[in-house]
């Protein structure tokens, strides 16, 4: 695989997804065929809340285990986790500068049901990809790579738990931060809601 990074993919990424996929320019795929990995961000996402960093996971269907292909991976309806998103979202970011801008787009991941989560995810970031424009084209791979030659294996980079140097820590302003200064690396959403148009320059 000459020179192809390959990316995981996440729910609503980080902010540190983006730069990465800008430095990655066309040269890249996203991870269809890895099993998944929990505790990650393929499933959750970092927003900032009044009273600091909130997580927001998306459930998954029991029996999703590890060796569970990611394409294969369902979404658990067992409980309106979308409206506790969605109530999320607008409780963190009604006050930001552009949230009322994207709202009406983004709401339709949270009214939609989508059985599988990489469907879920991939739709969500063309939908970001286009708020940012980025025009960038998300291949997916064709198989499972456990060696991928020349090509920059990103799939086990940028986890929840800790910090990395993909971690983008260039301030920018964020609502709360009044509070609980800059967080870094927060959802992608909260670059979106904060800077508008602005956010393609920042990253």
């Amino acid at each position: 695989m000459h020179n192809t990074a390959i990316l995981p993919l996440f729910y609503l990424p980080p902010v540190g997804y983006f730069s990465l996929l800008q430095q990655a320019g066309q040269d890249f795929l996203i991870e269809k065929h890895e099993h998944l990995v929990k505790q990650t961000y393929r499933n959750r996402a970092s927003i900032y809340s009044p009273n600091g960093k909130l997580d927001l996971t998306v459930p998954l269907v029991k029996g999703a285990k590890t060796h569970t292909t990611m394409k294969d991976v369902k979404i658990s309806y067992d409980f309106n986790w979308q409206r506790l998103h969605w109530l999320s979202l607008e409780t963190c970011y009604r006050s930001s500068a552009y949230f009322e801008y994207y709202e009406d787009e983004l709401s339709v991941f949270y009214t939609n049901k989508f059985e599988y989560l990489f469907d879920y995810n991939i739709q969500l970031l063309e939908w970001l990809n286009k708020k940012l424009k980025l025009n960038i084209s998300l291949n997916t791979t064709t198989s499972y790579e456990t060696e991928i030659g020349e090509g920059i294996d990103f799939r086990m980079a940028m986890n929840p738990k800790k910090a990395d140097e993909l971690t983008c820590n260039k301030p920018y302003y964020q609502v709360f931060e009044d509070k609980h200064q800059f967080l870094p690396n927060l959802s992608i959403v909260d670059l979106l809601f904060n800077q508008g148009p602005q956010a393609r320059l920042y990253l």
